[in-house]
């Protein structure tokens, strides 16, 4: 099952609507203004796939993340071995943890803004696990009853910021930098698949999701043994080797550029480079 966050223009102003895709279809799910919304809903699944609202098309619909207001957004840093060698590092024995926060979140196909503050915008491809059902502690034999589903995210990065310091949160959490849908497709519908990022069509990044130090179980396991995992939240479990900040020379996002990131089985990210106004 794919679950989205639709935007809709009303009498009132603009909406969202928690939706179902099914082929080229979109059917609202009545009740629910997003996906985090419903997630939060005792037999979120059920309701769904029960669902027979308002249709709309899934061409051209206009898109936002498809959790738009997650409690948490848990980032991985060092989780796939090729981006491990290109930055210099050693495989971490735990989690490189840091996070986002909601507002840094945008659509699918939103316009992706550079800042006027930095001039080291990279790329990130990487999978999101989202959170479906509460939990502290959980195992990691356990974990995949916790998830809801899987989506793609782009971290989005100012290096310039975030090699300030040790601490990366400052170049992590631009406002308006981390496209992160189209959909939500429900774990059992995906295991794993090629994840890629290109620029301009010139592909950067292309490793398969599963490719990983730490697997989506075990870290729903060892973040939810530090605080208490909520639906809707969501993890984001690194990005695989071909960051522009690598490259030699380095590479970084220009103005007119078109980022586009990809998961087989998942979606795509497709976002216009612009400057901030």
């Amino acid at each position: 099952m794919r679950l989205l966050t639709l935007r809709l223009k009303s009498a009132s102003g603009a909406v969202t609507k928690a939706v179902r895709q099914d082929g080229g279809t979109l059917t609202e799910i009545e009740g629910f203004a997003d996906v985090g919304e419903l997630l939060n809903t005792a037999g979120w699944e059920a309701t769904a796939k029960a669902a027979a609202g308002a249709t709309h098309p899934a061409e051209g619909a206009d898109l936002d993340a498809v959790v738009p207001f997650p409690g948490k957004i848990i980032c991985v840093g060092h989780n796939y071995r090729n981006h491990i060698k290109e930055m210099g590092r050693e495989v971490p024995e735990y989690p490189t943890l840091f996070a986002k926060y909601q507002e840094s979140l945008i659509g699918p196909n939103d316009d992706l803004a550079l800042p006027q503050e930095s001039d080291k915008v990279d790329w990130e491809a990487e999978l999101a696990v989202v959170i479906g059902k509460k939990g502290r502690r959980i195992s990691e034999a356990d974990a995949a009853d916790h998830i809801a589903g899987y989506a793609v995210l782009n971290d989005v990065s100012m290096r310039d910021y975030q090699f300030r310091t040790i601490q990366w949160l400052q170049g992590k959490t631009w406002e308006k930098s981390t496209p992160f849908g189209p959909a939500l497709v429900t774990k059992d519908e995906f295991t794993a698949g090629l994840m890629t990022s290109a620029v301009d069509g010139d592909i950067q990044q292309q490793t398969p999701t599963n490719d990983v130090v730490f697997t989506p179980e075990f870290l729903v396991s060892y973040i939810s043994t530090i605080i208490t995992l909520n639906p809707g939240d969501v993890i984001a479990t690194g990005t695989p080797g071909g960051v522009g900040h690598a490259q030699d020379p380095k590479r970084y996002l220009q103005e007119g550029q078109v980022l586009v990131t990809t998961i087989e089985g998942l979606g795509q990210l497709k976002n216009r480079v612009i400057k901030e106004a």
